[in-house]
């Protein structure tokens, strides 16, 4: 019986699980991706289940292993969670679970306002300023995937870190996915020590209507150059962006729908069992972890703070002033730190409007994860 065979570690992976699942349920935070990953950690910390085996995975990147990168050895003994782990593995769901994402964007308060690109890169700063000090205590590939949670993007964290830190995978994308949910907890605090009354109450003129040429036009193009400048970004730049072109065209709407429910939904649950599936007492119950969660919210924190700050310094070179709050939205969690911006903009003026605003850099910040992304993979992969 499994109930003979639990150990300590073991024991607390349950009951972490077992909490995760109450903040996905009671709690609302990212529920549709932290209650499969909180299930999938249930599954692989129960003892002789046999749904997910580490070793497989520690010989499949052991180069001096027989099984060195042979997906044919892992299935020869594979559980259900392993056969599902390949997908991310490949990156094929982060991939998948960006056409859906592109399908559900909308790019027009960034074309129509070309300022906001500024603003979401400004918010990747977090990404690089953590990877730097994170190689005190970490290997370069390990501090690149810690990084990237700076980006408030799950599924890119996702692909970064199976491709330079797998082993590093289930502690990374918990934080990433915790501090997406508790967007509207950390940066308000953040937002408010770094910009004034007078600051947050600027009011911006209302965005031009962009035209359905230009919204079909805008994938295709920045499809061309991030993958002609960064390669390695094209997988998810491209999958990006087949999404949003599905979505703009008007000519495949079953598509675009199919892209946005069915198969979202479908990937999203093998991604989370997947993931969860990593999170084993002996990867997961060390510091490094509590080191991983801790950096992870010094990455968010000053990717908000980076925003801020430039549109701060943008404000002193033009003429028509950006309200700093929106470049705090140059994170990629899509769309709710837009609506932080808003939020924050209405308590100091009712009458203030920045969601539309903060849209622009919120789905810039979609780019710039995915590119800084490419970045740390081509340094480090």
């Amino acid at each position: 019986m499994g109930f003979m065979q639990i150990g300590w570690q073991q024991a607390v992976m349950l009951l972490v699980s077992f909490f995760l699942l109450y903040l996905a349920i009671k709690k609302q935070y990212e529920p549709l991706l932290l209650l499969p990953i909180a299930f999938g950690m249930l599954l692989t910390n129960l003892p002789g289940a046999g749904l997910f085996h580490e070793e497989l995975w520690a010989a499949f990147l052991d180069p001096s292993s027989p099984a060195y990168h042979s997906y044919g050895a892992i299935l020869k003994e594979a559980g259900l969670l392993d056969v599902m782990y390949i997908g991310v593995k490949a990156g094929l769901y982060p991939c998948l679970i960006f056409i859906g994402v592109g399908a559900m964007t909308d790019f027009g308060p960034l074309i129509a306002n070309p300022k906001s690109f500024i603003l979401g890169a400004a918010a990747q700063v977090g990404i690089f300023i953590t990877f730097l000090c994170a190689n005190i205590w970490f290997t370069p590939a390990e501090a690149g995937s810690i990084g990237i949670i700076g980006g408030a993007d799950g599924p890119t964290s996702i692909f970064l870190t199976s491709k330079l830190a797998p082993h590093l995978l289930g502690p990374i994308a918990i934080a990433a996915y915790s501090y997406m949910a508790l967007v509207p907890v950390i940066q308000p605090p953040i937002m408010r020590a770094l910009t004034t009354e007078k600051e947050r109450k600027i009011k911006m003129k209302q965005l031009r209507t962009v035209s359905k040429t230009e919204k079909i036009v805008f994938p295709v193009i920045i499809t061309t150059i991030v993958a002609l400048v960064l390669p390695d970004a094209a997988p998810l730049i491209g999958c990006l962006m087949l999404g949003n072109l599905m979505k703009e065209c008007g000519v495949v709407d079953r598509l675009s729908k199919t892209a946005q429910n069915e198969l979202m939904n479908i990937v999203v649950i093998f991604l989370g069992l997947s993931v969860g599936a990593t999170a084993t007492g002996a990867t997961f119950l060390s510091v490094k972890t509590l080191l991983i969660l801790a950096m992870g919210i010094i990455a968010f924190s000053l990717g908000t703070a980076g925003g801020v700050l430039l549109a701060k310094f943008m404000n002193l070179f033009t003429k028509e002033k950006i309200n700093p709050l929106i470049g705090s939205a140059g994170v990629s969690a899509v769309p709710m730190a837009a609506r932080v911006s808003q939020m924050e903009g209405v308590k100091s003026d009712p009458s203030n409007f920045l969601l539309m605003h903060a849209m622009g850099p919120n789905v810039a910040g979609v780019i710039g994860s995915a590119v800084a992304a490419g970045i740390l993979l081509n340094m480090l992969g």
